[in-house]
């Protein structure tokens, strides 16, 4: 079923390959809009920087996984206002990222 705690669970399996930490928790999406019962979503989101050499593989997973929930139409809204900064990270993101870098 298309709603948007189903899209965001969803959405927590599209990890940046370049961080290892799925797009949700990095504070990537910047919000969903569900048109005509759940056929088609906007994903509004951004990337970590302008020139992110995943942007096209992140596009691709976001749209699939979105599908997957049965939604037939969805266009990826990408958006660089506000810029990404590390503060729109999740907790759980900033401790794991302490971790790794």
């Amino acid at each position: 079923m298309v709603t948007e705690e189903a899209i965001y669970e969803e959405l927590k399996e599209v990890v940046d390959p370049e961080i290892q930490i799925d797009v949700v928790n990095l504070g990537m999406i910047y919000g969903l809009t569900i048109e005509n019962g759940g056929e088609r979503v906007v994903v509004r989101m951004t990337l970590t920087t302008m020139g992110c050499p995943a942007m096209e593989q992140l596009q691709e997973e976001v749209v699939a996984r979105v599908k997957r929930l049965g939604a037939k139409d969805v266009v990826i809204d990408l958006t660089f206002d506000p810029p990404w900064t590390k503060e729109m990270m999740s907790e759980e993101a900033k401790t794991v990222l302490r971790y790794l870098f």
